[in-house]
C-alpha cells in the first residue's frame, strides 16, 4: 500500500509501549506490538495492533519479528526500541547475571532489533528508528549504576547511528523522559531485594522510599503519564523533521539543566540530600 505507515514497537505490555501502540493505532498507524506477556498480546490485539511475541534478548524471537513485518506488510516505517526496566542496587552487591540481563534488555536487544531493521529502511529509502532513553541517559543516581550505564550506552549509540545513516534517509531520535506514571518503581524495589548488604542499607532504605514516592499511589511525584510520553513519540514519528532529542517532563527538563550546571561535587552534595551515603567517609573527603 503507498504510503502505509508501519511500525514495529517492542515492550508494549504496559506503561509507556502500551500507550504508543494505542495512539498508533489511533493515528492510522500499521502497529506491530512485541510483548513476552500472553496477556498482554491478547489485549494488543483487542486494540487493533498486530502483537508479536517478542522478547528483546532472544535473537531468534527479534529476527523472527523484523521478517514477519516485512514478509507481511514490504516496508518498515519505524522501529520504537522501548523495551527496558531499571535494576537497582548497589554497585558491590549486584549480581553480574542481573547486569547482563539489564544491557541485554534495554541496550543490546535495541542495538540487535536496529540491526535487523536497517536493512529494509536503507533499501526502501527512508525510516525512522526511536530510542526511549530517559533523563537517567545524561545524568545518574546512586543505586542505579547498570540502569543508567545501559541508558547511557544508548544515546551513545544513537548519536554515532545518526550520523552514519542519516544519508540512507533514516532517522533516529531519542526519548528522554523523566519519572512516568508505571511499574517501573516496583520493579526497582523488587530488584533490591537480590542485592542487600549491611554497609549499604542505609542508601538501599533512601531508594526505597524515594522510588515509593516517585511512583506508588495516587500522590506519586512522576512528572508524566505514558499517554504524554506516547504523543511526544507520536509526534515525532510523523513530523518531516524530528529534533534528535525530546526531553519529557518538567522533572526531566529541570534535573537533566541542574546536572549540566554543576560540577560534580556540587552534585553530589545535591545528591546527598535524597540519599543516605554509605562508609564514613564525610563530605570533607569529597573530591571535584
Amino acid at each position: 500500500m503507498v504510503n502505509r505507515r508501519v511500525a514495529l514497537v517492542t515492550g508494549c505490555s504496559s506503561g509507556i509501549g502500551l500507550a504508543l501502540a494505542e495512539a498508533l493505532v489511533a493515528s492510522g498507524w500499521c502497529v506491530y506490538a512485541g510483548s513476552r506477556d500472553p496477556e498482554a498480546l491478547a489485549l494488543l490485539g483487542s486494540m487493533g495492533a498486530r502483537s508479536v511475541r517478542l522478547d528483546v534478548c532472544d535473537a531468534g524471537e527479534c529476527e523472527a519479528a523484523v521478517a514477519r513485518v516485512l514478509e507481511e506488510e514490504g516496508s518498515l516505517s519505524a522501529l520504537v526500541n522501548n523495551a527496558g526496566y531499571g535494576l537497582h542496587g548497589a554497585v558491590e552487591c549486584t549480581d553480574l547475571e542481573d547486569v547482563r540481563r539489564q544491557l541485554e534488555t534495554n541496550f543490546l536487544g535495541a542495538v540487535r532489533l536496529t540491526q535487523l531493521a536497517l536493512p529494509a529502511m536503507r533499501a526502501q529509502g527512508s525510516g525512522t528508528i526511536l530510542n526511549m532513553s530517559s533523563m537517567g541517559g545524561r545524568l545518574s543516581f546512586p543505586g542505579g549504576a547498570f540502569y543508567h550505564a545501559s541508558k547511557h550506552a544508548l544515546e551513545a549509540f544513537s548519536d554515532a547511528l545518526r550520523f552514519e545513516v542519516a544519508g540512507f534517509g533514516v532517522r533516529v531520535v531519542v526519548v528522554e523522559p523523566g519519572p512516568v506514571a508505571s511499574r517501573f518503581g516496583a520493579t526497582g524495589i523488587e530488584s533490591l531485594a537480590a542485592a542487600e548488604g549491611p554497609e549499604y542499607a542505609g542508601l538501599h532504605a533512601s531508594i526505597r522510599a524515594g522510588l515509593a514516592s516517585t511512583f506508588e499511589g495516587p500522590g506519586g511525584a512522576a512528572s508524566s503519564s505514558p499517554e504524554e510520553v506516547a504523543r511526544v513519540c507520536v509526534d515525532a514519528l510523523e513530523s518531516d523533521a524530528p529534533s534528535a532529542r525530546l526531553v519529557v517532563g518538567a522533572m526531566a527538563e529541570q534535573l537533566i539543566r541542574r546536572r549540566a550546571e554543576t560540577t560534580e561535587a556540587e552534585w553530589d552534595a545535591f545528591l546527598e540530600n535524597l540519599y543516605a551515603r554509605p562508609g564514613g567517609i564525610g563530605k570533607d573527603r569529597r573530591r571535584d
